[in-house]
């Protein structure tokens, strides 16, 4: 029996987590977790769940109240509270859900206390890659990808040898702006971006879907999670989300995890560290999956992605303020304040401004994302 920490309960991910909890009570006890502003599944939860011992709020006032009617539960808060409660309570599993920069600190603590982190947070090893990695060897914690891309990469790459593997093909839906004409992307307004084709998902990880700033952030991730250098990394447009991902091997065959899209299957595989029975197709051309419709990436059309792709060569420092810049440029977006192809200008102008740092510690990608955030107004 494993105890779990979810960070982000109330979102997407993680209410999909909470589904696969309560699916396996055998493996799984949820005994801590975070909300955001979304607090009304709290009692629930803790009706729910008997073991809970530790809970983040984001509100002081809301924790406060929370705690005076379960003074059995020890309830965090405010600036620093999801590091506190990463440092504090009592798991084996973390999940971490969160949306953006805020997943990163806890990600690292999880890793610096040996426990195992089942990453749904794509900003984590965008911004601190490095810290990361750095913490899986050298202590005795666990890294498994949530996202659907990564694990239909890992299931595949079970099923060969390293040295067959020519390209990582990692597949892209375009988002909901796919089929809008480039001249036309500065007219789209945040209902028209938020329109995803196949997935349900936050506000931020769609419009990030529709810039294409995900399949960049993807990238980075796959590099750090299996080690394969970036021209060896490919991506394939993809319009039913049927393919999540594929290996393609030196004698031409490919190896490709194919569903239907629901997260709750790699939040399992990941909570399930991988031990869960799949299958992959082998195929020597797509032309063999006829239910699937295929086209070529357009780098032109999809600015964010190169330039995800260029801060991965440049260093550490310029992944962190591409991260900052897009988190900034994405909420200026939806509160209507600039255009849906302001977003990659901006990214663009803030990734040029800053200094290369190839290794920088917490507190310097800290202060590297704050002098970002600034310089995307």
């Amino acid at each position: 029996m494993k105890k779990v920490l979810l960070l982000g309960a109330s979102g997407s991910i993680g209410s999909q987590s909470i589904d696969v909890i309560n699916q396996n009570k055998d493996e799984f006890e949820l005994t801590a977790f975070s909300v955001g502003k979304r607090v009304e599944c709290v009692e629930s939860l803790i009706k729910e769940h008997k073991k809970i011992k530790h809970i983040y709020v984001i509100n002081s006032e809301i924790a406060k109240k929370f705690s005076k009617k379960y003074p059995h539960i020890k309830f965090f808060s405010g600036k620093n509270g999801l590091a506190k409660i990463t440092k504090k309570a009592d798991y084996d599993m973390c999940v971490d859900a969160l949306v953006g920069f805020a997943g990163l600190e806890p990600a690292i603590i999880a890793l610096k206390r040996n426990k195992i982190l089942c990453l749904a947070n794509k900003e984590a090893l965008v911004t601190g890659g490095t810290l990361i990695s750095k913490y899986l060897v050298t202590g005795h914690g666990k890294l498994y990808p949530i996202d659907s891309e990564h694990v239909a990469l890992a299931k595949c790459l079970s099923k060969c040898e390293i040295s067959q593997v020519k390209n990582l093909i990692i597949t892209a839906s375009g988002g909901a702006l796919r089929n809008v004409p480039i001249e036309d992307l500065g007219k789209m307004t945040k209902d028209d971006a938020l329109k995803h084709p196949t997935w349900k998902m936050g506000a931020k990880i769609t419009i990030d879907c529709a810039t294409m700033m995900n399949k960049g952030f993807e990238i980075i991730e796959a590099f750090y999670l299996y080690h394969f250098p970036l021209d060896q990394i490919k991506v394939q447009m993809h319009d039913e989300s049927l393919v999540h991902s594929m290996v393609e091997l030196k004698d031409g065959t490919l190896l490709v995890d194919y569903g239907k899209p629901d997260m709750h299957n790699p939040i399992a595989w990941a909570m399930m560290e991988g031990e869960l029975q799949y299958d992959v197709l082998k195929i020597k051309s797509l032309s063999e999956l006829k239910d699937c419709h295929f086209h070529e990436y357009d780098a032109k059309r999809y600015p964010c992605t190169e330039l995800a792709k260029k801060a991965l060569v440049d260093g550490a420092s310029k992944m962190i303020a591409l991260n900052a810049a897009n988190e900034v440029a994405v909420n200026r977006f939806l509160n209507d304040e600039i255009k849906f192809t302001d977003i990659a200008k901006i990214v663009d102008r803030v990734v040029k401004a800053t200094p290369i740092v190839y290794k920088p510690s917490l507190r310097q990608i800290k202060k590297i994302d704050k002098i970002s955030r600034k310089r995307a107004y």
